[in-house]
């Protein structure tokens, strides 16, 4: 068994606290049931666990009395196609990936192969889906004086954001050396400056917004959001790549 899949993988006869141990030691919420022969014999979850001591369980039951034995898994031989559309099932975080025989030879989650996605990865089943960073599609939310925004895609090759304005809230004067911007209004009315252009805007609207042009959104309604769908492109997308000409919010 390779190592990556030691805090992964229990035996029928182990301890349901092996189990826990575990489940905590990988973070991941599940545990894959096999055999000597590293056959899958089916999955327990943190959810089966806290069935089985609903129903009088305690953590020295064997992992035999409450694992699930039907589990789904995919074979190393399958497309992403395959992956993808099991994962379409809410209830499918994770697939044990397999050989001809059944045996364990991969383990991937939902969020990996959303990763893989996001960041462009072309790789196959036999791929080391745990050398991942997941924490790229897990954005926070970050405020600022008008409103806030979250990045829902950021990789080599572009940056995605939600921008939110607040009722009569503007963002400062400002270009960018290093991007260019695409901008579609998805929800409520304001007023675009774009050099000495002033578009009025609405659900519908697109903007671009070259490299070095001084641009600025300001929320014209009194009660709605004005929220942007935001596309970065260039060579450097981080988040100083900004020059600030007037704010009044005193951010210069």
């Amino acid at each position: 068994m390779d190592e990556r899949f030691r805090d992964y993988t229990v035996y029928e006869s182990d301890r349901v606290i092996e189990a826990l141990k575990k489940i905590d030691a990988n973070r991941q919420g599940f545990v894959i049931v096999v055999d000597l022969e590293k056959t899958v014999l089916g999955v327990l979850t943190d959810g089966d666990l806290r069935r089985a001591f609903i129903r009088g369980y305690n953590k020295e039951a064997y992992v035999s009395d409450v694992y699930t034995k039907e589990a789904k898994t995919v074979f190393l031989s399958d497309g992403f196609e395959t992956v993808s559309r099991l994962f379409k099932n809410q209830a499918i975080k994770f697939l044990p990936v397999v050989d001809d025989n059944n045996c364990l030879v991969n383990i991937i989650t939902k969020n990996q192969m959303h990763t893989l996605l996001l960041q462009d990865i072309h790789a196959d089943l036999g791929y080391d889906f745990f050398s991942l960073d997941t924490g790229v599609i897990d954005y926070e939310i970050f405020q600022r004086p008008w409103g806030f925004y979250k990045t829902t895609v950021l990789n080599d090759y572009y940056q995605a954001k939600v921008i939110c304005v607040k009722p009569k809230s503007q963002l400062s004067l400002q270009s960018h050396e290093h991007r260019e911007e695409h901008w579609i209004v998805v929800h409520g009315t304001g007023i675009i400056h774009l050099e000495k252009s002033v578009l009025h805007v609405s659900c519908g609207s697109s903007v671009f917004i070259p490299k070095g042009a001084k641009h600025r959104v300001l929320n014209t309604d009194e009660q709605e959001s004005l929220i942007i769908t935001e596309v970065q492109i260039g060579d450097y997308l981080g988040e100083d790549d900004i020059i600030r000409y007037e704010d009044i919010y005193g951010r210069i």
